[in-house]
């Protein structure tokens, strides 16, 4: 019982500790008095943006340090090198010292490091303590979705000590992940042995996921809607947020309660011998898929050696009719059969539906990453800065519900069900009409409807890449594949970032925009790189549609052998 209802605490934890780990979100709340302090160029100030980001690309330091030791080690040592990265730095703003632009790179790839090592705790702590593959992507997802929020419940911790200082969200980078953790050691360190669930428990279980859903849908809504007009008013909604945070904590205990229930009272009175069930039903699930894929392998159906011809003609007829005979040949060729074969580092990079992905994200949710890390010199250049902190919480707020919609195709699965990379493609259709948006307008409603549209379909795009990558490349590999995709993060903030820099300091210095420190203003500041974006990010649409006519039919393979299991 008492294994049954810590886990949830388990889960709460790895809730505290994503809500205040995306420290990389708030980077747009200081940029500016950053830029400013250090005297650099537009330029220089991307890399050290990027340099942030290029601490995912270290990201597999954090499972090689977790071979050897406690998870509860990792994650202070996480919490440490934010506190060094993050707070050395804030020393640097407020000038009590100064350091060369080099040190400055490095203390920000440090505490980009530092969020990937958290990201690595959670996933660990989520994928031990739901084990189910039916509750694994829900715990998944929910932990996920609250790294989108962490920039809106910095805006109100900051907002609610001092205003008027943007260097103090430096200070809370720095010290409140160190809280969080220590916190957090108390479920951790009492981690329970879970012994599997029941079919009807692992419903239960569902059951709850959906409550803390709903929990974190009215924290969304209260992050979003509600907006600080004074430091009083910021203490107070800060207060609410942290509430909403701690509300949960009652479901342990309504666990552990229900559980000694049905042990000590229900069980005295239930009739036995009914109906009973020796095997777990995901494990049969899987034990049938594997059956299954065992006589592909038999029939050669995988290496075509029997020369399958009705998967490939059904395959070929619907390639034919919705996209001719010149598509039909890139649909086909070296087309994934069935979803979650394990493939390796060096079959990973020689396939083309892992390309096609790579370039889905790398021209839409890196993007809109970039986007973020722009997000403060974009409102300055409009006119608009002292709006920063509200569209930072509104990228957040919108990421935040993004990330959440992702565990929509695991919830009403048994109702409608598309494949995920579908999904994946309409997730990425907001960010183009935002950037072409941005580029028509300069208005205020404009940014903001453009900042919403653009932190929705990134935050979808982060969550469900886990999956994604699960399902096309197996569940086994999915630690090293997903660190092979995510490199284009870094990759992506330096390309991006450096073309948004050149149009912004070409127009510093040209005479184009009112120059003041090479502080460019004026539209013409972000018009062409808002157009670039925008083809870009079309081009990541055009991915992304290619891979699902790709991975359309494993899926429907897939779908359909489920189904059929359920029929027995």
């Amino acid at each position: 019982m008492a294994g049954q209802s810590r886990k949830w605490m388990i889960l709460l934890a790895t809730v505290w500790i994503q809500a205040f780990t995306g420290t990389n979100f708030d980077f747009s709340a200081y940029s500016s008095e950053l830029k400013e302090v250090l005297g650099v160029s537009q330029m220089q100030l991307n890399y050290l943006a990027t340099a942030s980001d290029l601490g995912k690309a270290f990201g597999w330091s954090s499972g090689l340090a977790l071979m050897y030791l406690p998870l509860w080690v990792v994650m202070l040592i996480a919490a440490f090198m934010g506190l060094v990265g993050y707070g050395v730095q804030w020393l640097v703003i407020r000038e009590f010292i100064t350091l060369p632009y080099f040190v400055m790179f490095l203390l920000c790839l440090l505490a980009g490091c530092s969020i990937c090592w958290f990201n690595t705790v959670c996933f660990v702590l989520c994928i031990k303590n739901f084990p189910s593959k039916s509750n694994r992507p829900l715990a998944l997802a929910l932990t996920v979705s609250f790294n989108g929020a962490s920039a809106a419940f910095y805006n109100l911790a900051a907002t609610a000590m001092n205003p008027s200082s943007s260097a103090l969200y430096l200070l809370l980078n720095a010290f409140i992940p160190l809280f969080t953790s220590l916190v957090a050691l108390i479920p951790i360190l009492r981690q329970p042995t879970l012994d599997t669930l029941p079919p009807d428990a692992v419903k239960r279980d569902q059951f709850i996921f959906i409550i803390l859903n709903f929990l974190a849908v009215i924290t969304g809504i209260y992050l979003l809607l509600l907006h600080p007009v004074s430091t009083k008013a910021a203490r107070f909604l800060f207060s609410g947020a942290i509430f909403l945070l701690l509300l949960p904590l009652g479901i342990p205990g309504i666990v552990y309660a229900r559980n000694w229930f049905d042990q000590k009272i229900y069980s005295r009175f239930r009739m036995e011998g009914s109906s009973f069930i020796l095997i777990d039903h995901d494990d049969l699930e899987l034990h049938r898929g594997l059956l299954s894929r065992d006589n592909s392998l038999r029939n050669g159906s995988l290496c075509s050696v029997d020369g399958d011809e009705s998967v490939k003609g059904i395959s070929r007829q619907e390639s034919t009719e919705s996209n001719g005979r010149c598509c039909k040949t890139v649909i086909e060729k070296d087309q994934l059969i069935m979803l979650g074969e394990e493939h390796k580092a060096r079959m990973l990079v020689r396939r083309l539906d892992f390309w096609l992905y790579y370039l889905a994200y790398f021209c839409g949710g890196t993007i809109g990453l970039v986007y973020s890390n722009n997000l403060g010199q974009i409102a300055e250049s409009l006119g608009q800065y002292s709006k920063t902190e509200l569209l930072i919480t509104l990228y957040s707020s919108l990421s935040f519900f993004g990330r959440l919609l992702s565990a929509v195709p695991d919830l009403i699965r048994t109702r409608f069900y598309f494949a995920r990379t579908g999904w994946l493609a309409i997730a990425l259709l907001p960010t183009p009409i935002a950037f072409f948006l941005l580029a028509v307008t300069s208005s205020q409603m404009a940014l903001q409807a453009g900042t919403a549209l653009i932190g929705l379909s990134s935050g979808f795009i982060f969550a469900a890449a886990i999956s994604i990558t699960s399902e096309l490349f197996g569940p086994n590999s999915v630690g090293v594949n997903h660190n092979i995709l995510i490199t284009n993060i870094p990759l992506g903030s330096l390309l991006y970032g450096v073309l948004a820099a050149i149009v912004y300091d070409a127009n510093a210095g040209s005479g184009l925009g009112a120059v003041t420190d090479m502080v460019c203003m004026g539209r013409k500041c972000y018009f062409y790189t808002f157009v670039w974006w925008g083809g870009i990010s079309i081009l990541g649409l055009a991915f992304s549609v290619l891979l699902f006519l790709r991975t359309r039919p494993a899926y429907g393979r897939f779908e359909q052998n489920r189904l059929s299991t359920l029929l027995y």
